[in-house]
């Protein structure tokens, strides 16, 4: 069993066989001076690393934050500029690059090589990569990173991440620095850069975009599509340009179906929670010669999400979904799950109490969980992590991180909406500002600009502009949700919390409406107490005015899509019937190619 922390290959969605885990102990220091740029931190030896004479007078675990108990440290005063720093050894050879993945790193992070800057980056909750091929030393190459969190700046996009040293309400332990895994990648110097899936299911096939580095003539991409451990397509296309655009088909026109009843047979394997069937990708890229490159591993789920009639669709039938409010924090490691198992075993807890899907709520969730949502048949809502408060700043940092995370995350198929905007955070005055109007109109058309398959919904909660769902919170009880929710004009009017539906200006279009936050029930033999009122019995200031959510009871009624709550308190601990086992079940699986039906238990192997 490996002794370093989340061993598991960081990037599922695109994996490659080469690889190091840099995740474990680094050196470590607090800069609350911030002179470290100015004392020459980054330059720092390895040998002083190993010595303790350098600045980095502390260790960490990475992939955890200071403020886990799994980073070895546990502590949550607030310490704005971070520095982490340690060796690895590497030498490149030939036209081989060496590249250094960063899976999040929270917020503003720089990056030295043998003190050459290699990297810049802006953004907690988005991926960045850099080639640091140049700034080798070899055999051994110190790597340093600073990051910089400013604690309680409003305006940087932190969902539940507190600005407070304790968490208390709704709010949480805050993460700073890496947070995420750090991995190195030695690739050819023409090499496969980025790869975008988009199931077409109409017409039984799949259009695929190849962003190719460094190409020279002569080079070509085999594509290799199975199913199963059955090949599906095997083809290989001249590469002209540094984008190679092709559309796949998965299903062999002509050919005569095994199957004597022919309404059995359909010949695409469909995704969805029942059965969540994945087409497994394979890329080369040969040079003129036929030999191989770069070689990349991919999936994808050839599934159709659509509204309309008032009725959200998954491939061309009505469907219901039950999804849980999962904001994704773990008591030992903060936003970082400890395991990989830990992030599957909350699916299936999830899917054991009868939901089918999440909205993974003010958190863009590590890469790892959209692989097990995928794989098990997990729905999922992806959500950007907000701001509090409205200024030009937030609106550029907001736009930028939001559009790393769609193109992060546009492949898997578990995802079925988008949800830039949450309760109206970040945006406050709606009914009177029109800047803050535009700003959430332009969010909306951005996200469908970048991915135009999905649903977007404008502003989850309340005051939407224009929108694919309206999705509203209602923390009432059973009675005046009952009363309120009846049809759709009266649900267009409820005004939750003293808030419009609609923004001026915009009104509701016939899309569906979903009430996506309710309850807060409580257990047996215990008071019920709202949200808010616990906020004000506390004195925790609410982001958002006018939240008024009274004592909930209430039970969900056929009709309505709801949303249960399910929220884990970073620093808390889970009852035992929710704390992970150290072994998951597998579930049956039915997967259907053609006339073939297979059930098996087996779970598809981890990348």
């Amino acid at each position: 069993m490996s002794t370093v922390p989340r061993p598991e290959y960081p990037r599922p969605q695109f994996r490659r066989k080469d690889w190091t885990n840099l995740n474990g102990e680094w050196r470590f220091a607090f800069d609350d001076e911030d002179r470290g740029r100015r004392e020459g931190w980054q330059n720092v030896f390895g040998g002083s690393l190993r010595d303790g004479s350098s600045a980095f007078d502390r260790t960490i675990t990475v992939p955890f934050c200071y403020q886990s108990r799994l980073s070895g440290i546990g502590e949550t005063s607030f310490h704005d500029v971070v520095w982490y720093a340690r060796t690895f050894d590497y030498a490149v050879s030939n036209d081989e690059r060496l590249l250094l993945h960063f899976g999040a790193v929270d917020y503003r992070a720089e990056v030295w090589v043998n003190g050459v800057h290699v990297a810049s980056h802006e953004g907690g909750h988005t991926p960045f990569s850099a080639d640091v091929t140049h700034a080798l030393g070899g055999p051994e190459n110190v790597l340093v990173v600073r990051a910089e969190d400013p604690s309680r700046d409003v305006t940087i996009p932190r969902g539940k991440q507190y600005w407070r040293e304790e968490s208390e309400g709704i709010f949480y332990t805050r993460t700073t620095g890496i947070w995420q895994s750090v991995w190195l990648e030695p690739v050819n110097r023409t090499r496969i850069n980025r790869l975008r899936l988009t199931p077409n299911v109409d017409a039984a096939c799949v259009d695929v975009e190849v962003e190719i580095e460094s190409a020279e003539p002569g080079t070509s991409l085999r594509v290799v599509v199975e199913l199963d451990g059955e090949t599906v397509l095997d083809d290989a296309f001249a590469v002209r340009s540094a984008l190679l655009e092709r559309r796949l088909p998965l299903v062999r026109r002509g050919e005569a179906p095994d199957e004597s009843r022919l309404s059995a047979w359909t010949g695409l394997a469909l995704w969805s929670p029942e059965e969540p069937n994945l087409y497994d990708l394979r890329l080369e890229l040969l040079d003129g010669a036929g030999k191989i490159l770069d070689a990349a591993h991919s999936y994808f789920g050839m599934r159709k999400v659509e509204t309309r009639d008032g009725k959200v669709f998954l491939n061309g039938n009505p469907y219901y979904q039950r999804l849980v409010l999962d904001q994704g924090y773990f008591p030992e490691g903060v936003l970082t799950a400890p395991t990989d198992d830990d992030l599957r075993r909350d699916i299936e807890l999830a899917r054991e109490m009868g939901f089918n899907g999440a909205r993974k709520h003010q958190k863009v969730e590590d890469p790892r969980w959209l692989f097990w949502a995928d794989t098990l048949g997990f729905l999922v809502w992806g959500e950007m992590a907000n701001a509090y408060q409205y200024s030009p700043e937030y609106v550029g940092r907001m736009t930028a991180e939001w559009q790393e995370a769609v193109m992060r995350d546009y492949n898997h198929p578990s995802i079925v909406a988008w949800v830039p905007m949450n309760e109206s955070w970040g945006v406050p005055n709606l009914e009177s500002d029109p800047a803050q109007v535009e700003h959430l109109l332009a969010l909306y058309h951005l996200t469908r600009s970048l991915d135009g398959t999905r649903p977007v919904v404008s502003n989850d909660g309340w005051e939407h502009a224009v929108t694919d769902l309206c999705a509203i919170h209602d923390y009432r009880d059973a009675k005046a949700l009952a009363k309120a929710y009846s049809t759709p004009e009266s649900a267009v009017a409820a005004e939750p919390a003293n808030r419009s539906i609609y923004v001026p200006g915009h009104g509701y279009g016939g899309e569906p409406i979903l009430v996506t936050e309710f309850g807060g029930s409580p257990s047996p033999g215990k008071r019920g107490v709202g949200l808010q009122h616990r906020r004000r019995r506390r004195g925790v200031p609410d982001p958002v005015r006018g939240h008024d959510r009274s004592p909930p009871r209430l039970r969900a009624r056929p009709g309505l899509l709801l949303h249960a709550t399910h929220r884990r308190r970073a620093g808390g601990k889970r009852p035992p019937h929710l704390r992970p086992e150290t072994q998951s079940r597998p579930r049956p699986r039915t997967r259907r190619h053609g006339a073939r039906e297979t059930k098996s238990v087996t779970q598809r192997p981890r990348p």
